[in-house]
């Protein structure tokens, strides 16, 4: 794994964990490209945002579920590895880069992580994401036994 400094993980932003783990399986739940606690990169890409806006919300995003995953598996020291990650991107009618945006998120994943960082993953253009954000990721992972 690569040594890496992570932002302070954000605080919920209403009646949910953060993450939970049940039996060895744990799921992040949703972030967002909040940043020293405001959201940033509000809209749709392809109308609102540009590709690169999509590509630098996406980063901040993903590590934002880095820093919860790190919070939830002891700085990954108990973490197996990443099962899958939903990919939610705000989009135009006329957006069809979503891979290539959600490709930032991934890379991201395993060059901090390594092996343990690889995932299954979709990504899923919808018309609208809470807080008018553009992104929205959500991470299921395993613990070591």
């Amino acid at each position: 794994m690569a040594s890496f400094v992570l932002p302070e993980a954000p605080k919920v932003l209403g009646n949910y964990q953060p993450y939970i783990i049940r039996n060895g399986i744990g799921s992040i739940s949703g972030q967002f490209p909040i940043k020293n606690g405001e959201l940033l990169y509000q809209g749709k890409v392809g109308e609102e945002l540009s590709v690169s806006d999509a590509k630098h919300a996406i980063e901040i995003a993903a590590l934002n579920v880095l820093s919860q995953l790190s919070n939830a598996s002891n700085g990954f020291a108990d973490l197996d590895g990443i099962l899958r990650m939903d990919a939610y991107i705000a989009s135009g009618h006329s957006f069809y880069q979503h891979a290539e945006v959600v490709d930032v998120a991934s890379n991201l994943l395993v060059n901090v992580l390594g092996q343990k960082g690889a995932h299954a993953r979709s990504a899923i253009g919808v018309s609208q994401l809470p807080l008018n954000s553009s992104i929205e990721l959500v991470v299921s992972f395993s613990m070591a036994p």
